[in-house]
C-alpha cells in the first residue's frame, strides 16, 4: 500500500514538473516562406507598330518602347521584364547567332541547366531558338527569331530581385508562356 503511495507522488510530483517546465512563453521562429501567388488568366493583344514586325503580348504586362524598336514588357506584380531587342540583318547573321548564343551561355556559371528548344514556323519565315535556363541564373528564358535575311529579335526574361530559383518558379513559368507566345506570332511586315 505504502509502495502505491510513493508510486502516485512520484507520478504527481513528475507531471507537475513537466508541466511547470513546459509552459513557458519563449518564442519558437518561423521557418522562412514565400508568397502564394496567384496569376491572372493570359489575354493577349497584338503590337502592330512602326517597326518591322508585330507580336501578341500580354495585356498584363506594360509594352514599353525604347527607341530603335526596341522593348520592355514588364510585369510589376512579379517584379520582372521581358526585353526585346530587334536588329536588322545586313549580311552579319552569324554575328547576331553567336551573340546571341553567347550571352545566353554566360549565365552556365549559375545555371544547373541550359535547355535548347528550336523554333520554326515556315508560314511566316519566323526561325529561331528558345532556351530554357535552370537554377539561380540572371535570367531563366531567352529566346531568339529571325528570318536570316532581313529582321533579327531577341527577347531575354529578368527579375528585379536576387536569383532564387524554387521562389520565382511559378512566376517563371508564366513569363516563360508569354515568351513563348511572343515567339509564336511574331510576322515579319
Amino acid at each position: 500500500m505504502r509502495s502505491i503511495k510513493i508510486l502516485t507522488a512520484i507520478a504527481i510530483a513528475t507531471t507537475f514538473c513537466i508541466l511547470l517546465t513546459s509552459c513557458n512563453d519563449e518564442a519558437v521562429p518561423k521557418p522562412k516562406a514565400y508568397l502564394r501567388l496567384d496569376y491572372p488568366i493570359e489575354d493577349y493583344v497584338v503590337y502592330e507598330g512602326k517597326c518591322p514586325f508585330s507580336f501578341a503580348f500580354n495585356s498584363q504586362s506594360i509594352l514599353e518602347s525604347k527607341g530603335n524598336c526596341n522593348f520592355t514588357l514588364q510585369y510589376p506584380k512579379m517584379k520582372a521584364t521581358i526585353y526585346l531587342t530587334y536588329k536588322p540583318v545586313s549580311g552579319n547573321i552569324e554575328a547576331l547567332l553567336r551573340d546571341a548564343q553567347k550571352l545566353t551561355y554566360e549565365h552556365v556559371i549559375r545555371a544547373d541547366a541550359i535547355q535548347e528548344q528550336p523554333f520554326a514556323n515556315a508560314m511566316n519565315n519566323v526561325y529561331g531558338m528558345f532556351y530554357q535556363v535552370g537554377g539561380n541564373a540572371a535570367t531563366n528564358a531567352q529566346f531568339y527569331v529571325t528570318d536570316s535575311t532581313d529582321h533579327f529579335l531577341t527577347g531575354s526574361m529578368y527579375f528585379y530581385t536576387r536569383p532564387n530559383y524554387d521562389s520565382l518558379m511559378p512566376a517563371t513559368a508564366y513569363i516563360k508562356e508569354d515568351m513563348r507566345n511572343i515567339m509564336e506570332t511574331v510576322k515579319w511586315k
